[in-house]
């Protein structure tokens, strides 16, 4: 399009033009506004925020807080754009954005706001009598004017008729539902990031969640916040993880792979105490976890990254949503390392949720209400020491000719089938040691030939026989892996894989840690790269697709998950294909030595895949179950 005579080729836009674009940068609904409002709040050391919304935060916000609070000059200049008190200013006594300690430091979001919508802000400088109050509609400012004291020192923020000088933007909001689910989302996060810190949301009258400022040390609180805000069944079945490398320090909690999701949605990550949303942060976990969980199920975690802030820019986004490490290396690699310790010092633990869902499913048929005795269908399980044979059905029983008990007498381990072996220690062969020094007791029946039933101290294990082997197994065969190193096998002709530039340059970049996973590549001209080895594992090998699928892994995570996940697919399935198959009869040696192996090996609680491979039932839920408590 040619520009005429009047219309300039440049022009200087006027401020309201420019705050509105800034907000559509800063503001893109109403949970936006709730996080600058309570990042704000946060660094004027709040220790009580209160956060009221209406209409999904369109007809009204409310953020009160009880933090230093402002004086009448302080509020007269806080609503003018690039206005700010958090931007350190460093030696040569230039503003200093590599060490930002400080949720906000931009000085966009108010003025933002008040470009967009009825803004009112009533603050009382903390030690002062005065307070004052000041309004801003659709950018135009009213002056500071004296207000009733709020009674401590702290500011009330009231947000009205959200973009109503833009209704462009209301066409792309969302329903009121939703937005409120979004509100809730940017508090809970904010929650979460700050135990020390008091939040209470109400949304359109009713009160959404409160919670009191936590007390204690860091890890009690922490915990105590994280069972506040995702249930107690998460603080049941979370791993404290608590790791420092070269000055970088990860925190938190990460739940056992048998408590997960099927989204990663419930993953929640902190840099500085800054909800932010980090690809490499999201590729770290998903890699910790890539050895118990299948692709479509993802943890529950609460990350906490704390590193000098010199190492991290948050300067990337205008939300701040998204950060940027000097050494992502290091942040991902202790990401990982942390976990992977806490899930292996969790041995043989599987989630309390698994047991939980055992006994709500117990429900016997025709049972009457109030605690009226009633007859149920029992089955008869041999005890040992006597074989089990068929038994007639006793008055009001049913009798399932489909479950059968093994039953053998005690005697010394003897060497099992081949390839089924389960090694014990001679502490395991001490048929003298009592129950309570095993933690998934002593074996006492085998159910239809694939559970096993052990009693403990205080309760029953049952264990899925396929299962449990075939994760021991799978240990096995990583360890064995991990000693010997993948074995790989050459192409006859090697295969020519083309890239851009970029991507080949990503893979080969990677040429040390892709020979240690039997993948050997060498350059082939610009931007081509030549297979010479690929894994023995991987048979029949779609190389073409596995080489994009690597680049593309590197680029989005910097790890080459994709030729990890095949390599574990096959060992998991030569695992299933070697371990104890369901409908095999075992001794009762047999079992107690599966028992002991599953203690002894770490992550046994769960399948390759994250199912559980036991259930505990404690004695005395079993006993709520018959009426005896």
């Amino acid at each position: 399009m040619s520009l005429t005579a009047t219309q300039p080729a440049i022009r200087r836009l006027p401020p309201e033009t420019v705050n509105r674009i800034a907000a559509g940068e800063v503001v893109e609904r109403p949970a936006s506004v709730i996080k600058e409002l309570a990042e704000n709040a946060l660094d004027a050391g709040a220790k009580r925020i209160d956060i009221t919304a209406e209409g999904g935060g369109l007809v009204r916000l409310v953020v009160e807080d009880d933090g230093k609070g402002m004086n009448e000059a302080e509020l007269a200049l806080c609503i003018e754009r690039h206005a700010t008190s958090k931007l350190p200013v460093g030696e040569d006594g230039q503003d200093d954005l590599l060490n930002i300690g400080t949720m906000g430091f931009r000085g966009e979001a108010l003025p933002s706001i008040g470009s967009i919508a009825r803004l009112s802000i009533t603050s009382q400088a903390k030690g002062e009598g005065d307070a004052f109050t000041i309004h801003v509609e659709g950018g135009q400012t009213h002056g500071t004017a004296p207000a009733a004291p709020l009674g401590r020192g702290g500011t009330r923020i009231e947000v009205r008729d959200l973009f109503y000088a833009t209704p462009a933007r209301l066409k792309f909001l969302k329903s009121e539902r939703s937005e409120n689910q979004a509100i809730t989302d940017v508090v809970k996060r904010l929650a979460m990031s700050r135990p020390d810190v008091g939040f209470y949301l109400t949304l359109d009258g009713r009160k959404r969640f409160s919670v009191a400022a936590e007390r204690g040390d860091e890890s009690e609180a922490g915990k105590a916040r994280m069972s506040a805000m995702l249930g107690a069944d998460f603080g049941d079945n979370a791993l404290e993880v608590d790791q420092e490398r070269e000055g970088v320090r990860v925190s938190g909690f990460a739940s056992l792979p048998t408590y997960s999701r099927g989204s990663a949605q419930h993953q929640y990550l902190f840099v500085n105490g800054r909800p932010v949303r980090d690809k490499l942060l999201h590729g770290a976990i998903r890699g910790a976890y890539q050895d118990f969980l299948a692709r479509d199920r993802h943890p529950v975690v609460a990350l906490n990254v704390d590193l000098p802030s010199h190492m991290v820019d948050v300067n990337v986004h205008p939300a701040k949503a998204e950060v940027r490490f000097r050494d992502a290396g290091l942040v991902r690699g202790l990401i990982v390392g942390s976990l992977r310790h806490a899930l292996a010092g969790a041995g043989h633990r599987a989630s309390t949720t698994v047991a939980g869902f055992a006994l709500g499913r117990v429900r016997p048929e025709g049972a009457p209400s109030h605690g009226q005795p009633y007859q149920s269908a029992a089955h008869h399980v041999a005890a040992w020491g006597r074989p089990a044979g068929p038994a007639e059905p006793a008055q009001g029983q049913v009798f399932d000719p489909g479950m059968s008990a093994r039953v053998e007498p005690d005697r010394s381990w003897s060497q099992p089938p081949a390839g089924e072996g389960m090694s014990v220690t001679e502490r395991d062969m001490d048929a003298t040691a009592p129950t309570p020094e095993w933690p998934l007791g002593a074996a006492r029946a085998q159910l239809h030939e694939t559970y096993v039933v052990a009693q403990t101290a205080d309760g029953i294990v049952i264990v899925d026989q396929h299962a449990a082997h075939e994760r021991l197994v799978y240990e096995r065969m990583k360890k064995m892996i991990a000693d010997t190193g993948v074995q790989r096998q050459k192409l006859l002709v090697p295969e020519i894989v083309d890239l851009d530039e970029a991507e080949a340059r990503r893979v080969l970049d990677r040429t040390q840690e892709l020979e240690e996973l039997g993948l050997v590549v060498e350059p082939f001209g610009a931007g081509a790269i030549a297979v010479r080895e690929t894994p023995a594992l991987l048979k029949k090998l779609d190389v073409q697709g596995l080489i994009r699928d690597l680049a593309d892994d590197l680029a989005e995570t910097d790890q080459a998950l994709s030729l990890k996940e095949k390599l574990e697919d096959v060992v998991g399935t030569m695992a299933c294909h070697g371990s104890v198959r369901s409908g095999r009869r075992l001794t009762g040696e047999e079992m107690n030595a599966l028992l002991r192996e599953m203690e002894a090996t770490p992550h046994s609680g769960q399948c390759n895949h994250g199912r559980p491979t036991y259930v505990e039932l404690k004695l005395a839920d079993i006993e709520r179950l018959f009426g005896r408590r």
